[in-house]
């Protein structure tokens, strides 16, 4: 995170990382599926379900960097602030200012 001096500082770089329409799309799903397995894992008591979270979320998150952004992950740069960039993304795209 060295390179940014704040997460507003690397927003508009992770937004440029995700200008494939397919890529967020992607993401979107991913994160959407992240969601769906944490609440049921919650709210069913099956918490050995939560391991499955991480490897949705950045499956579908990869694929579509690697197939259609051909480019690397944000997250292998900065885990924090890509983290932080998916779920400002997910909700951006729920308010309709980011297209998907």
């Amino acid at each position: 995170m060295s390179a940014f001096a704040s997460f507003r500082d690397f927003y508009p770089y992770y937004l440029n990382e995700h200008r494939d329409r397919c890529c967020r799309r992607l993401h979107f799903i991913g994160s959407s599926l992240v969601l769906l397995i944490v609440v049921f894992a919650l709210v069913s008591g099956r918490l050995a379900w939560l391991w499955l979270a991480p490897v949705v979320g950045y499956g579908f998150a990869w694929i579509g960097h690697f197939v259609f952004e051909k480019n690397r992950p944000a997250t292998f740069r900065h885990p924090l602030y890509s983290l932080m960039g998916d779920w400002v993304m997910y909700w951006e795209v729920l308010r309709g200012r980011v297209k998907i």
